[in-house]
């Protein structure tokens, strides 16, 4: 038989394979590119305040984005579940998007403003005196850890180039912004600005 013949030709077998993952690539993926949606902010999207952006590198440094999704599916369950089902224009600011795919803990794309920032920090310093049988691991030093305000206008300036729309002013100010913070404060701010824009209930 024919498939007999290139599946022990691997001389022949490689290039075919090569051919099928680039046709699925240009079917799937280069479509997107030409995608409007996928590069039109949603109406009131801004982006990370100096803060928040230290609180996402935290967010990303710790693994959060291991156990908890930031991508809400259009189903039924998801949606009566976490809200509002997630649209690519909430991400246009985001490098990396942090969607994820393994849910350990619940989906965070609309957590901001649902808990109190006293909440967060409770859950965050031990996990299981807000919700006894969380998995969770405690984090206690983001609450004495500073944040070093020194690397945020360069953190700022390389989004620029990607096309975050960071302003001169942005950056000149990020430092001040963020000295003396805690690192428990910088997660907090971000958390709370997750999913505020769509439907978040």
């Amino acid at each position: 038989m024919n498939h007999e013949i290139i599946e022990k030709n691997l001389g022949l077998m490689i290039p075919l394979i090569i051919v099928a993952i680039s046709f699925g690539f240009l079917v799937e993926v280069v479509p997107l590119f030409f995608n409007k949606d996928m590069k039109t902010p949603v109406e009131g999207l801004k982006p990370y305040t100096a803060v928040q952006l230290e609180g996402r590198d935290i967010y990303i440094r710790e693994g959060c984005h291991t156990c908890h999704t930031q991508m809400i599916r259009p189903f039924r369950a998801e949606t009566e579940r976490y809200g509002h089902y997630s649209v690519a224009g909430e991400f246009v600011y985001d490098h990396p998007f942090l969607w994820g795919s393994k849910r350990t803990g619940p989906d965070l794309a609309r957590v901001g403003g649902r808990y109190s920032d006293d909440w967060h920090r409770a859950h965050m310093y031990n996990p299981r005196n807000v919700v006894p049988e969380s998995k969770m691991p405690a984090y206690p030093w983001l609450f004495t850890a500073k944040i070093d305000h020194k690397t945020t206008p360069k953190k700022m300036e390389a989004l620029r180039k990607v096309g975050v729309p960071y302003t001169d002013e942005d950056i000149a100010g990020a430092s001040d912004a963020v000295k003396g913070k805690t690192e428990i404060e910088a997660l907090v701010a971000y958390l709370q600005n997750l999913g505020t824009l769509i439907g978040n209930k």
